[in-house]
C-alpha cells in the first residue's frame, strides 16, 4: 500500500520485538515491489546484528549500544576513546549496514548539558562518527547548528527534542529564519559549527579512502607516545589512492602536542619510501609534514581543544 503511495522507506521502532522471519517475509516482499526501498531498524542485541540483516534482510541497523554509547562514555569523561577500536573491527564485515548517529528523537541532544554540554565538544565524535568506517551516518536535524532540547515541553523531561508536543526548535528556526532557510538569524558560533558539518559531510561524501581499509594507531601511541594525552585517538584509511591519518582531540580543555607514529606496518602497507611527505588536513586546510625513517613514520603536532585533523 504504502509503497504504492510512493514511500520508499522504512524505519522499524524496536525491531528487535518481532521475529526474524517477519521480517524475512515483509522485507523480500518490499525488495520486490522497490529493489532501492531503505530499511532502517531499531536492533540494540549486538549478537542479533547479523541475523537481523542477514536473515531480516534489514539495510541498517543503528549503531546505538556500541559506537554511540562509547562516544557519549568518552565525552562524559567516563572511560578513554580506545575501545572504539575493538569496536569497529568486531563490526568490520557488516559496517556497511550499521547506522552511526549522534542525534536522534529517542536519545539527549548532543549539545544538552545531559550529553556533551556544548556542540562543539561533539566535533571529535562526529569526525569519527563520520570516518572511522564505511557505516552510513546520520545528522538529525537541528545537531548542525547546536540544537540542545532544553525547552520543557511537558512530556519527558529537558534535553529531548519531544515527538508528542507542538513545540519550537528555536536553533533550526533561526536556520530556517521565518521561511528563507538561509541561516540568517544563526549566531557566529552556530555558523561556524554548520561550516564544519559542511567540510566534514562533504569530505566524507567524496573520499575514496572513507570506503577503504581501517587501521588503529592508537595503541602504539597510547603505549610508547609522549605526552599523548588521555583524549586523543587515531587510526588511518586508505585505498590505494588515498592515504588518511586520522587525529581526533576528545578533551575539550587540553591541548596536546606529541609526535604521532605512523607505525612500520602501515608505512609499508601503504609502500612509502624514506623521506619527508607533506599531507593537508582535509577540513580547514592546515599542513604538515609526514617523516618517513627507516620505515617508520612520525607527524608532529600540535591538537587544540575539541580539534580534529584527516591528514
Amino acid at each position: 500500500y504504502w509503497i504504492n503511495n510512493g514511500v520508499d522507506g522504512f524505519r522499524y521502532d524496536m525491531a528487535e520485538m518481532v521475529p526474524i522471519e517477519f521480517w524475512s517475509y515483509m522485507n523480500s516482499a518490499i525488495k520486490q515491489q522497490n529493489p532501492h526501498a531503505f530499511l532502517l531498524a531499531e536492533v540494540y542485541k549486538p549478537e542479533l546484528y547479523r541475523d537481523y540483516i542477514q536473515l531480516g534482510k534489514m539495510d541498517y541497523l543503528y549503531d546505538k549500544v556500541e559506537t554511540y554509547d562509547h562516544l557519549k562514555a568518552v565525552i562524559q569523561g567516563k572511560t578513554l576513546p580506545d575501545g572504539l577500536s575493538d569496536i569497529q573491527n568486531g563490526l568490520a564485515d557488516i559496517e556497511h549496514h550499521i547506522l552511526h548517529f549522534l542525534d536522534n528523537h529517542d536519545e539527549q541532544r548532543l549539545a544538552s548539558p545531559e550529553f556533551a554540554g556544548t556542540p562543539e565538544k561533539g566535533k571529535p565524535m562526529m569526525v569519527v562518527s563520520a570516518t572511522i568506517s564505511s557505516s552510513p551516518t546520520m545528522i538529525y536535524f537541528g545537531q548542525e547548528v547546536g540544537e540542545d532540547g532544553k525547552e520543557n515541553a511537558g512530556f519527558g523531561t529537558h534535553s529531548r527534542t519531544s515527538i508528542f508536543d507542538y513545540i519550537g526548535v528555536p536553533h533550526h528556526q533561526r536556520w530556517m529564519n521565518g521561511g528563507k532557510f538561509d541561516g540568517g538569524q544563526l549566531s557566529k558560533s552556530q555558523k561556524d559549527l554548520r561550516d564544519f558539518y559542511k567540510r566534514l559531510l562533504n569530505f566524507s561524501l567524496n573520499s575514496e579512502a572513507l570506503m577503504g581499509k581501517f587501521k588503529e594507531i592508537q595503541t602504539i601511541n597510547r603505549n610508547e607516545t609522549k605526552a599523548y594525552d588521555a583524549g586523543i585517538y587515531s587510526y588511518v584509511r586508505w585505498t590505494a589512492k588515498e592515504k588518511l591519518i586520522v587525529v581526533v582531540n576528545f578533551s575539550w580543555v587540553t591541548t596536546s602536542h606529541f609526535e604521532l607514529k605512523v607505525p612500520e606496518d602501515v608505512i609499508k602497507l601503504w609502500n612509502m619510501n624514506d623521506g619527508l611527505y607533506d599531507v593537508k588536513d582535509q577540513l580547514y586546510g592546515s599542513t604538515a609534514q609526514l617523516k618517513v625513517t627507516n620505515g617508520k613514520g612520525t607527524i608532529e603536532l600540535n591538537v587544540k581543544p575539541s580539534e580534529s585533523f584527516i591528514f
